[in-house]
Formats: structure tokens, C-alpha cells, sequence
């Protein structure tokens, strides 16, 4: 048998990606054909200018083209042809199982139903594990740069479809909106029964790493690089084994950091951290999942052993039940030892 390269070993790798914004897949060219068929006008000319606009300094930067893409997504069908857009990408990049998040605020903003969203979403990660045998997980997230009452209000439309969506996130502009500013809303979702994540530590402080955990009572934290700014909290989440959804592309892209090689996630590795790789917002930051680990194994010289371990981190810190986990993970293993 012939031995595969690093590239060739991430390409066959079992994989699952734990953090992906479903509108943030949303392709040029997609955009344009959902857009006309909708007569949304989109500030912008052509698909290569929009290209050309994806050169974001900060978060803010991205989030103003992001927005306004969103704007596009009126109809049940649109949610199911952006979502399965992504399904058909990541079928091809050997993604077993995803969790998806999606942003009910950015289109009953607009006046989309609640419905028309997650319906949509749902039937396309329906058919989706019925035709590419991909496994899914829904979670809501709330915008953070609004108050904790829209909070609230869409976590209230959420409940008739509990059986659909897992959890809820907290995404959006992290500066100046700390965690622990959305602690009550957070409650009652855990008191409904939905697991808990947010976004914590992308531009965030360390000590909003700690909000979320004592505030919020996730169960993961998505992004959480400035976690490294405190080895306590290292400590605990190293101990507790709470799971940190790193997303190298998109650090690049939004300045987070200045190169891949001054990326935190060999250090998250080496201190013990369950870390994982996803691509956040893939169309706009130039990568998918496997994307995301070509570039981050070169930049940090990752071998195949950090692969097979952030493939193994990918199961284990997600929110599928445990048998099915030890399923994935299995095949995980048997193509590590068949391909060393």
C-alpha cells in the first residue's frame, strides 16, 4: 500500500466540523441566482466584485457583507438550496457528520417567519443524511450586538421546533458585548432543554472565555484563542475537556492573527486542549474544512498524528450520542492505522 502524503491523509480522513454559519457559506454565485430569482438588488455589481470586497481588516468589516448577503434569503427554498450547497461541498471532503448554526434575528429582522428559516434548513439536513449519509446537529445562535430581549423573543419562537434544534450559540460582534449580558436568556434555554455554546476569546478577552463557561454553562467554546492569555483557565478547560471550535482561515481573514504560523492551535494542542478545526464562514474566508487543515498543517507543520487527533477531537466534542460517537471515532482510527 502506498503511502499517502499529509495532504492526501487530511483529504481521507473521517471528519466532522462543529463550527459553520450556514449563511456563511453562502457562495457569489448562489447569491447572485437566489437574489435575482428573489429581485433582491445586491450592492454589488458583479460576482467577481463581490470577490473582490472580501478582503476584510476586522470582524465588523466582514459582518457589514455578510448582513447584506442574508438579505438575499427570503423563502423556505432558499434556506434548503443554501444549505444544500454545503451538504454536496463537504460530501466531498469526507465531513461525516456537521452542526450548523444559523441566525434567526438577521431574517425575521427582515420579516421572515421563524418557520420559513428552519424549515428550510431542516429538510435539506434531511435529505442530506438520506443521500450523502452526512449526520447533523441545528444549533441557534443570537446576535450579540442586539439586546438580550430579541434574544429571548426568537428563543420563544424557537420552542415549538425543540425537536429540530439542538442548542443554542452566541455569535456576532464580540467586543463590548460580553457573555454574561445574555445569562438570563441562556437560563431558560438550558431550562427548555437545549445545550449551550457561544463564541468567546476570537477578539474577546480571556475573561470572556470565563464568562460564558460560569455565565452561559457551555458546553463548548467556539473560537477561544485568547484563552491561552490565562493558564488557569487553561487548566480547567484542559481538566474539564471542554472543547475549543478553532477556525484557522477565518483568524487569517479577519486579522485575528497575522499569519498561519503565528496560529495558537499547535499550542492549544500541546497544552492539552480539546481542539478542533472547522472553516466558520467558508465562502467568505476561502476555505472549507479540509481547506482549513491543509493551510493550518503546513503553517504549523502539523503531522499525522495532530491530524488523526483533531479528527478524533471532531466526534468527540460533538453533540451526537455517545454510541454513535464511538462509531465515527472507530473509523477514525482504522484509517489512521492503515494509512501511518
Amino acid at each position: 500500500m502506498a503511502i499517502l502524503s499529509i495532504d492526501e491523509f487530511i483529504k481521507g480522513i473521517p471528519k466532522a466540523e462543529l463550527h459553520l454559519h450556514i449563511e456563511g457559506t453562502f457562495e457569489p454565485e448562489l447569491m447572485f441566482r437566489i437574489a435575482g430569482r428573489n429581485g433582491v438588488k445586491l450592492p454589488y455589481r458583479s460576482i467577481d466584485e463581490l470577490r473582490k470586497a472580501y478582503d476584510f481588516s476586522n470582524l465588523q468589516d466582514f459582518l457589514d457583507i455578510y448582513y447584506a448577503g442574508a438579505n438575499a434569503l427570503i423563502k423556505e427554498e432558499d434556506f434548503y438550496d443554501l444549505t444544500w450547497a454545503y451538504l454536496k461541498r463537504i460530501k466531498t471532503q469526507n465531513v461525516l457528520h456537521t452542526e450548523i448554526f444559523f441566525d434567526p434575528q438577521t431574517h425575521t429582522a427582515r420579516g421572515v417567519k421563524f418557520g420559513t428559516i428552519v424549515n428550510g434548513i431542516h429538510q435539506a439536513l434531511t435529505d442530506g443524511e438520506k443521500e450523502f449519509h452526512i449526520s447533523s446537529r441545528l444549533i441557534m445562535s443570537f446576535l450579540r450586538h442586539l439586546d438580550e430581549a430579541s434574544a429571548m423573543k426568537v428563543l420563544d419562537e424557537a420552542l415549538p421546533y425543540k425537536d429540530w434544534i439542538i442548542g443554542v450559540g452566541l455569535d456576532s460582534s464580540e467586543k463590548g458585548n460580553a457573555p454574561s449580558k445574555f445569562r438570563h436568556v441562556f437560563q431558560k434555554a438550558l431550562k427548555e432543554g437545549f445545550v449551550t455554546v457561544a463564541h468567546a476569546g476570537e477578539e474577546g478577552p480571556a475573561a470572556y472565555v470565563r464568562e460564558a463557561l460560569d455565565h452561559l454553562k457551555v458546553t463548548r467554546i467556539d473560537h477561544g484563542n485568547n484563552a491561552l492569555d490565562d493558564e488557569d483557565l487553561v487548566k480547567e478547560l484542559a481538566l474539564k475537556k471542554i472543547p475549543l471550535t478553532v477556525c484557522p482561515l477565518s483568524n487569517l481573514k479577519l486579522k485575528v492573527v497575522g499569519d498561519l504560523k503565528d496560529h495558537p492551535l499547535k499550542q492549544m494542542l500541546d497544552k492539552g486542549l480539546m481542539v478542533t478545526v472547522n472553516s466558520d464562514d467558508p465562502a467568505y474566508f476561502g476555505g472549507y474544512l479540509n481547506e482549513n487543515l491543509l493551510a493550518v498543517s503546513r503553517a504549523l507543520n502539523l503531522d499525522k498524528l495532530d491530524i488523526g487527533r483533531l479528527a478524533r477531537n471532531s466526534f468527540a466534542a460533538s453533540l451526537i450520542d455517545e454510541d454513535i460517537k464511538k462509531d465515527y471515532i472507530q473509523k477514525v482510527e482504522i484509517f489512521y492505522l492503515e494509512n501511518l
